[in-house]
């Protein structure tokens, strides 16, 4: 399912007919220039060159709100190779990590350096429009592409739709050692187990609001995004587990001990609405709370 969302780019009426840019660096310039915004990702570096052995030049690089990096490649049309294109960059930048980590520093410090999310490397795509083929392309790779269609309406908005998105193939993790346990690690276990099975609930609830959602995993909270993230599920801790949402504190019901505004908090994950829940009574009242994030994101 697409989803198409329209921004104003200087204030003003929208116009129906929508219509193509005149050049794709005319796309490419409105993005980079609202990147965060419009695709949830920090902007690092416009044209960036691959050197002189690789020969390529990557239209955008960026780092998404999880820590993954970003290649966005743009195309006025429809053009067939923009996937391939987009993939033969990400080879070069799994070959060039320090690469990576060094422009990170650079642009945003120390700390997103060291976060970089290498398990997720990302292609989005954005372009006038995508064939068949490409859409079953996307799910053919191990790696997460985004198929973005763009639209200008008049002079001052520009309208973005996914046509297609796949999370990429997650390698399988490694069995870890057995614990011996102990009277007291059992018990721990026993607790924790309740939560567990919560929080497989709460993620099937999570990706049910759509088939254009995907969801990764970091070190500290696992993501559900549309194009952006909608909601972060931190791991549950003994009796409970906590939600963040892009839905607004401002314009929903904030009930203490359930549901609280951490603007200005720090807190792992993204979003300022945080949704406590400790049973499935928790989760009924907080599904109308995750729509509307959905619906933001």
């Amino acid at each position: 399912m697409s989803s198409l969302k329209l921004f104003n780019t200087k204030g003003g009426v929208t116009e129906v007919a929508p219509r193509l840019a005149e050049v794709e660096a005319d796309v490419q310039d409105l993005v980079e220039g609202h990147m965060q915004t419009m695709l949830g990702v920090r902007f690092l570096a416009s044209e960036y060159s691959t050197g002189p052995v690789h020969g390529g030049r990557i239209d955008s690089l960026g780092i998404d709100e999880n820590g993954a990096p970003v290649i966005v490649e743009y195309k006025r049309g429809t053009d067939a190779g923009v996937i391939n294109q987009g993939l033969f960059y990400i080879a070069w930048l799994l070959d060039h990590r320090d690469t990576f980590r060094h422009l990170v520093r650079d642009r945003l410090g120390v700390h997103a350096a060291a976060q970089v999310l290498w398990s997720a490397p990302r292609l989005i795509c954005v372009a006038g429009d995508f064939t068949r083929y490409d859409i079953h392309a996307v799910r053919e790779h191990r790696h997460a592409i985004d198929l973005v269609r763009y639209r200008y309406f008049g002079s001052e908005h520009v309208g973005l739709e996914t046509v297609a998105s796949f999370a990429g193939r997650a390698a399988a993790p490694k069995a870890g050692s057995r614990s011996r346990g102990t009277a007291k690690a059992q018990r721990t276990a026993t607790e924790a187990g309740a939560m567990t099975e919560l929080a497989t609930v709460v993620d099937e609830a999570l990706l049910g609001l759509g088939e254009d959602l995907t969801k990764v995993s970091n070190q500290t909270y696992t993501a559900y995004r549309r194009m952006q993230n909608y909601a972060c599920l931190v791991p549950p801790k003994k009796a409970k587990l906590l939600v963040y949402l892009k839905a607004d504190p401002a314009t929903v019901d904030l009930v203490p001990g359930f549901a609280r505004d951490v603007t200005g908090l720090g807190h792992h994950g993204t979003g300022d609405l945080e949704l406590t829940l400790q049973s499935e009574r928790d989760l009924e009242r907080a599904v109308e709370y995750f729509r509307q994030s959905y619906a933001l994101a």
